[in-house]
């Protein structure tokens, strides 16, 4: 766990009652390019060329309840589109959509009820690219099991959408789950904090009512992220949506209602490219901490992205103040460790809150090694209860020089 200090009090902006510390964070043990088009409700479906395997009603059984989850019901989708409309940042080659032409599974027959939530869970356990057909009208496939990577079957795990296809905890369970370091998944180096697969992407696709509440999956697993946990290898999201996810409401260590992340290779960075988590006041993420994002000692490159309505709803802080359960810093992304960046880009933020500290950003480097960096973004009316470092609302930041590096960006 990340040694927890106390914050100076000259970088506190308090509107209620002053906080003392704040740094421990998640507290865990850590030792698409430019321009792809946002998320519509259209798009292609998952068939492709080459090998593969269908997945679909013989994959769920015979069974009307297949035990990885029900059918796929199609339904119009209304909701917000993924990502910001107004961020144009120019998107890194390892940042880009990945090839699923010619996809290891593809989900479903071509209707809706061949796609099942047990035949993902297989499909994601199986590894490679996973792609999706059913119909041609968006559907929402709700699982009753967590999908869980096998770490020793393949060196990418790709999961695409097609555009149409949005995958539901039901409010019950949490949605997708990779761990090099929990040995009932496999263990395959030595050195599971950092290793350089599996390596999780998730693409044109939506992740709603996931949660982690009660789904902590044993060692390696603090809990937290509703929609996705994913701890060593490497992870990306591009063209994503992140809707009503929750994680634990209450804790100093926990956070991620949508997604949780830790132990990343070499300290590469997770990049969020053209995504959307909330985006409407009826669809935010809510958890103890980062509403959006959380983790420890993990760099983000968040680009082009939306972060609206996600709250951190803990209170005590971190650490936690006395007879206090602790949390609620961090409405949109919460970010704590050591030697990390988050990086913003292109990214809007607004109408996220925190119980604590960081309505919209709460970012502490323990040793002032890591660094916040904001360009050609807005953040607006992320409002924190208790305190923010002066003179940027909405974010809390203790870095080498304890405020964000901020180019061509709004924030108020």
């Amino acid at each position: 766990m990340p040694k927890r200090h106390a914050h100076p009090l000259s970088h506190l902006v308090c509107t209620g009652l002053l906080l003392a510390a704040c740094g421990g964070g998640d507290g865990d043990q850590d030792g698409a390019g430019a321009g792809t088009p946002a998320y519509s409700g259209g798009g292609q479906g998952g068939s492709g060329s080459g090998e593969m395997e269908r997945a679909g009603r013989a994959a769920a059984g015979s069974s009307s309840t297949p035990q990885g989850g029900s059918a796929a019901v199609a339904s119009p989708d209304a909701r917000p589109a993924a990502g910001n409309p107004s961020g144009h940042c120019s998107v890194p080659a390892e940042a880009a959509l990945e090839d699923v032409s010619k996809p290891t599974t593809v989900i479903g027959d071509g209707s809706p009820t061949s796609c099942t939530g047990q035949a993902f869970v297989d499909a994601v356990a199986k590894g490679g690219v996973i792609t999706f057909n059913c119909g041609d009208k968006p559907v929402t496939i709700t699982l009753t099991q967590t999908a869980k990577v096998v770490n020793k079957n393949g060196l990418k795990v790709v999961i695409d959408g097609g555009n149409k296809v949005s995958l539901s905890g039901g409010d019950k369970v949490r949605i997708l789950y990779q761990n090099t370091c929990d040995e009932v998944q496999g263990w395959t180096t030595s050195h599971c904090q950092d290793q350089p697969d599996p390596q999780l992407t998730v693409q044109n696709i939506t992740f709603e009512h996931g949660t982690s509440k009660g789904q902590s999956a044993g060692k390696g697993d603090p809990g937290g992220g509703g929609a996705i946990f994913a701890s060593g290898g490497r992870f990306k999201i591009i063209n994503a949506r992140f809707f009503n996810n929750t994680c634990e409401d209450t804790g100093p260590d926990v956070g991620g209602a949508a997604v949780r992340v830790r132990n990343q290779s070499e300290g590469k960075p997770v990049y969020v490219v053209n995504s959307t988590f909330g985006g409407r006041d009826d669809l935010g993420n809510v958890g103890s901490n980062g509403g959006g994002l959380s983790s420890i000692g993990v760099s983000y490159s968040v680009i082009n992205s939306l972060f609206s309505y996600n709250r951190a709803i803990g209170y005590g802080a971190n650490p936690e103040r006395s007879g206090t359960p602790g949390g609620g810093s961090g409405g949109a992304i919460y970010n704590d460790g050591n030697t990390f960046t988050l990086s913003l880009c292109g990214t809007s933020m607004e109408h996220n809150s925190a119980k604590e500290g960081g309505g919209a950003i709460f970012f502490v480097s323990n040793d002032r090694s890591g660094k916040l960096v904001i360009q050609d973004s807005s953040l607006r009316q992320n409002p924190s209860d208790t305190f923010e470092t002066k003179g940027y609302p909405g974010i809390f930041v203790l870095d080498d020089d304890n405020k964000p590096a901020v180019t061509s960006s709004t924030i108020e």
